[in-house]
């Protein structure tokens, strides 16, 4: 009798190692950094999008609406408004409009200067902050309006940044858009506005509930007349060339 051959001992196998959980700070920024890229992808096909589509009503919009019981606004396109009530906005708000990108650095240094914010921020940080973000201070915001703005003035034209500004700014309580400002104090539209009427509205730019253009106080009267002034200015030596036809 043959000794039958012996089997070969299996060798126990070596249990699975548990898999090794990231520790926790990579998880959080991992997933922070995944919240951001898909707020930068929103913002990007939002400011795509509102390069050729009216933007929808905006954050601070919606919060007076729901404060008033409701609010005027009516979307016009830049070639239904008056060429003077452009001019007078950019001469009022924002006088170097076509010859900085975003930012206005000899305005902001002169602010810090002063020791104040007044006068530095440009149409173009003002429609972000309308159309994509909030009102009120705070690093979050200003942040992301220091990210926001040189996007928009890359994709969007200038005409187009100036166009949804008129579009979105208020002119009195309530009150969005050139349009509906122009029918609100005048009676007429946004088309028919004459030179004396679109400084008007642009002198209550930025503190259109303190202000009155159909009821102007003094302050009004005195900053109109300059903005009349400013508005020949900026068409004569050029400065309203990259938003007029």
């Amino acid at each position: 009798m043959t000794d039958s051959p012996e089997k070969p001992v299996r060798k126990p196998r070596k249990a699975a190692a548990p898999a090794v959980r990231p520790p926790l700070k990579r998880r959080v920024l991992r997933w922070a950094g995944r919240i951001a890229g898909g707020v930068a992808a929103l913002f990007a096909v939002l400011i795509v999008l509102f390069s050729f589509v009216p933007p929808p009503i905006n954050f601070y919009q919606l919060g007076e609406s729901l404060r008033l019981g409701g609010i005027e606004r009516d979307w016009v396109p830049i070639e239904e408004i008056a060429p003077v009530m452009a001019r007078s906005a950019v001469a009022a708000e924002d006088a170097n409009f076509c010859l900085h990108w975003g930012f206005d650095m000899a305005a902001i240094r002169e602010a810090v200067a002063e020791g104040s914010n007044r006068g530095a921020s440009t149409i173009s940080q003002q429609t972000v902050k309308n159309v994509f973000l909030w009102h009120g201070r705070s690093w979050l915001r200003k942040a992301l309006e220091g990210l926001i703005t040189p996007v928009v003035e890359t994709v969007w034209s200038k005409r187009r940044i100036l166009e949804v500004y008129l579009n979105v700014a208020e002119f009195d309580e309530g009150v969005f858009g050139v349009q509906a400002a122009a029918q609100h104090h005048f009676g007429v539209d946004a088309r028919d506005l004459t030179p004396t009427q679109a400084a008007r509205l642009a002198a209550v730019l930025p503190d259109p509930k303190g202000r009155s253009a159909s009821n102007p106080s003094d302050f009004v009267r005195s900053r109109t007349r300059a903005i009349i002034g400013g508005a020949e200015t900026i068409a004569a030596d050029g400065r309203a060339a990259c938003f007029e036809e």
